[in-house]
């Protein structure tokens, strides 16, 4: 592969209440299914050779219309999913803020969370690489769209750009629908050439509720 497009699922109900989905398996709301069609042609227009996708719905529903205009069948990979919250997952922060302070204080801080059912940056980095590494060392040729999630999205980026972990985490996350367009070069490395490209114009960037929740004030 000498093109690599990560594609952040369309909207999710949890999405607009501001809840941690990380892997539990929700589906798109009629926001996020117009999202992903809307979003299709465009990524359709890039000519994939390869559609992979997170086994959760809503990636696999943001990756279906792409394969209907494409003709390519979705392939399905595990290790694309967003990080493993678990007993966060279907919790809004408030709600974590209440049951789980002192890790709240550690994520606000951006310091590594303790708690043992919650995957660590430095396993999803590893296992969403591992993926990727699949795919780029494909003797397949052209460009490879990879569909997952926000959080799982950055650290493929960052990877794929030989970011660490926590250098990764310092990426925006995508808005819904919205994709990154990575290049390979002819010295093997890869470039970053667009982040967070969707439909929408420019200036609606960043608009999603978790988004503007972690922006300072303008």
């Amino acid at each position: 592969m000498n093109r690599l497009l990560v594609v952040r699922h369309g909207q999710t109900r949890w999405n607009i209440e501001g809840r941690i989905q990380g892997s539990t398996d929700i589906d798109l709301d009629a926001t996020g299914v117009d999202q992903a069609a809307e979003a299709a042609p465009e990524l359709a227009a890039y000519e994939p050779v390869r559609i992979i996708s997170s086994d959760l719905r809503r990636a696999v529903d943001t990756a279906r219309p792409i394969a209907d205009l494409t003709g390519i069948e979705i392939e399905l990979d595990k290790r694309l999913r967003e990080r493993a919250y678990g007993p966060w997952e279907g919790l809004t922060q408030r709600e974590i803020a209440e049951q789980f302070p002192e890790e709240h204080r550690r994520w606000r801080a951006q310091e590594p969370l303790q708690h043992p059912e919650i995957e660590t940056w430095g396993d999803l980095h590893r296992r969403t690489g591992e993926a990727v590494r699949d795919i780029v060392e494909s003797e397949v040729e052209g460009t490879a769209i990879v569909v997952c999630h926000g959080g799982s999205a950055r650290q493929i980026v960052g990877g794929v750009l030989g970011f660490d972990e926590a250098s990764a985490s310092s990426l925006s996350g995508m808005d819904n629908a919205h994709w990154a367009e990575l290049r390979r070069m002819r010295s093997g490395k890869w470039r970053l050439f667009g982040y967070n490209l969707g439909v929408p114009a420019p200036h609606t960037i960043g608009q999603g509720l978790l988004a503007k929740g972690q922006q300072a004030a303008r």
